[in-house]
């Protein structure tokens, strides 16, 4: 995959650092769009805010072609649906869903041009299952998946591919501070760890492997990916 060119938002921590890392692996050139220039030895590090749509714009226009879109970036939100006013309310969707939006366009000019067009976006489990004090988050993660199926059904005609992947708890930063902010720590850890049948957190090179396979797995567009330990569909007896 030498020829490959991937942007990979939100690439400077968590599963966007370890999906960067893992391209440029496989032979891809990548670039990393974040709000800081922190990105992983390799990659061309291109600061922006995908909730600004200039800077999202000057980023993509200074690419050399690219043939794959990982749209990682997004931000965490707890609390019922009492927990939450409207301002963070537009906060959260403007990252994770209209920042999906504003990347998109600015890059389909350049993935219509390319033979092997993919786009990856990060989704969650918390789309599919109802998880408790996540209202805001899950509602985010569910407007994910509904863009990713249209997104796959419009682009067809383009030969550009769209997936998503859908994590359980991934031990990432953003889950490291909810951690430390515990009161209990190591009891909040372990209350993670056992709602996943696989008894552990989910590894971000986890969900890298399977955006990268997504990135390149030429039959699947309008597919769902779950990394998530088995929270979808397993109910073990403890």
């Amino acid at each position: 995959m030498n020829a490959i060119k991937a942007l990979v938002t939100g690439g400077c921590s968590g599963i966007g650092r370890a999906t960067a890392e893992l391209l440029m692996e496989r032979g891809a050139r990548v670039s990393v769009l974040d709000r800081t220039a922190d990105a992983p030895p390799g990659a061309l590090a291109l600061v922006g805010d995908v909730t600004d749509d200039a800077s999202v714009r000057a980023a993509v226009a200074s690419l050399d072609g690219l043939d794959v879109l990982v749209n990682n970036a997004g931000i965490g939100a707890q609390g019922d649906i009492e927990a939450n006013d409207d301002d963070e309310w537009h906060r959260v969707f403007d990252v994770n869903v209209v920042g999906i939006a504003r990347v998109t366009r600015a890059a389909l000019p350049v993935l219509r041009a390319s033979s092997c067009g993919a786009i990856v976006n990060t989704c969650s489990v918390a789309a599919l299952v109802g998880l408790p004090n996540r209202a805001l988050y899950s509602a985010t993660k569910g407007a994910v998946y509904s863009l990713t199926l249209a997104m796959a059904a419009d682009l067809l005609p383009d030969g550009i591919r769209v997936n998503c992947v859908t994590p359980g708890t991934v031990d990432t930063p953003w889950v490291g501070r909810l951690l430390d902010a515990a009161a209990d720590p190591a009891a909040e850890r372990a209350a993670l760890e056992a709602r996943q049948p696989t008894g552990r957190l989910v590894a971000p090179r986890d969900v890298a492997e399977a955006i990268v396979y997504l990135a390149l797995a030429s039959s699947t567009t309008g597919t769902a990916l779950g990394v998530d330990g088995g929270m979808e569909t397993l109910r073990p007896r403890r």
